[in-house]
């Protein structure tokens, strides 16, 4: 049986994204050179230290014994390469449009040292139309041609943090500008994932990742929105959806929260609104979803004040549990316990917070550290609220030793006596 062709990859960007995808690509045998400007995260790697949740010091330093993972902040290395992979942020700027600079600013970086034959592939969270509207004019800066000197493509990332899915496990879509681009990259992740799903171009791949997003943006919405309906009628929406959730066809469940955070499905919805309004296409579905996240810090601010009545907020105390944007990881991007934390303290509310992944939050020019999950700490608060559902926190000693819970996402659910607790 014929071997795979091994390949130099140079991935740039070092996150959530990147070190997942390097560990990959080194496992199945290939070379990679990681950069990341970031210099703390270059130190930390090493020292065979981790900045990632998921990944434990052992980890780092196995994928270092192989002695084919190399780490830097030069992007000299791309010179050794046969394939570039960009995975730098995309974030919202501050008029909620698509902020590009970390893919432009990585793209100029590797133009000095691009040779022919390579293959550049963006794996960022974007709008259709990147790949061949802003990078390849880039990369063509240099005097060679995409398509023929240099190759590109695009292959959206679907990493999952804190989930048990293995990476090599989830099908990999790629679509390259030309035939020799899809080509190329088929190959190149044929090396690391069992299965590579390929579509007609850059474009069909970048808007398959905003589908998948705003699909659970917009259900994910919806069920926010039914909360106050929900309340007013006494009924347990969880048990709803749990109910509906029986029937063998036609439903996929989606539950209600604090609200939606993250790198992706609070972002990659917004890139697809802009894109149409380029075109002046409406797209409501979105711009009724993003108004409904962005008025559930509000919400849950509201539910802490009934709850604390007669009492009013200001002089009030709340114990925050969770405050990364998802369970078990120590992943803070756009998550919806910071604003939540702002408008408390801006009513005057003393607020404290425990999670196993952060020890200190910066909130309003206000710093918080993480405080011990004692019997004594949850007694001094007169409500708390679970923001975030890690595994490896005691529910059962939460509601035991606190007045009042606010749960926001059913984490007590399973526990027999919870007569104190609210769910949203």
């Amino acid at each position: 049986m014929e071997l795979a062709l091994k390949y130099k990859i140079a991935i740039i960007g070092l996150g959530y994204v990147g070190l997942p995808l390097a560990k990959l690509f080194v496992e199945k045998g290939n070379t990679v050179y990681g950069i990341d400007t970031d210099i703390r995260k270059i130190q930390m790697l090493q020292k065979r230290q981790s900045y990632l949740s998921d990944y434990k010091r052992n980890d780092i330093r196995e994928l270092f014994s192989g002695k084919n993972f190399h780490v830097s902040h030069s992007f000299e290395v791309i010179e050794k390469a046969d394939v570039i992979i960009l995975c730098v942020p995309t974030p919202l700027d501050e008029h909620m449009q698509p902020d590009l600079r970390f893919v432009v600013n990585a793209t100029r970086c590797i133009l000095p040292h691009l040779r022919r034959g390579q293959l550049v592939a963006l794996e960022s969270s974007t709008f259709p139309g990147t790949s061949e509207e802003i990078l390849k004019p880039l990369l063509e800066s240099t005097g060679l041609e995409v398509g023929k000197d240099l190759l590109l493509a695009y292959s959206p990332e679907r990493i999952d943090p804190g989930s048990h899915w293995e990476l090599s496990q989830i099908p990999k879509v790629v679509g390259g500008v030309n035939p020799a681009s899809t080509s190329y990259a088929k190959e190149v992740y044929g090396t690391a994932f069992e299965k590579v799903v390929v579509v007609s171009s850059p474009r069909a791949a970048e808007m398959t990742k905003l589908l998948e997003n705003c699909q659970r943006f917009l259900n994910i919405s919806f069920m926010n929105s039914l909360l106050k309906l929900c309340e007013e009628l006494d009924i347990n929406l969880w048990e709803v959806i749990e109910a509906a959730g029986t029937k063998p066809f036609g439903f996929t469940k989606y539950y209600p929260g604090p609200g939606i955070g993250g790198h992706c499905i609070p972002v990659d919805p917004l890139y697809l609104l802009w894109k149409a309004r380029e075109h002046q296409i409406d797209m409501p579905f979105i711009e009724l979803s993003s108004h409904v996240n962005e008025s559930m810090p509000a919400y849950i601010v509201g539910r802490v004040s009934k709850i604390l009545k007669p009492k009013v907020l200001k002089g009030s105390s709340v114990l925050i549990i969770g405050v990364t944007y998802k369970k078990d990881v120590n992943d803070m991007r756009e998550s919806i316990a910071l604003p939540i934390i702002e408008q408390l303290l801006q009513e005057g509310v003393h607020v404290g917070f425990f999670d196993p992944y952060v020890n200190e939050l910066q909130v309003g020019g206000t710093t918080l550290h993480s405080l011990p999950l004692t019997a004594r700490n949850m007694k001094n608060y007169d409500c708390t609220v679970i923001l975030t559902d890690h595994s490896n926190i005691p529910y059962e000693l939460i509601v035991t030793h606190t007045p009042i819970v606010l749960d926001t996402r059913n984490a007590t659910g399973k526990l027999a006596d919870r007569n104190n607790v609210i769910l949203i």
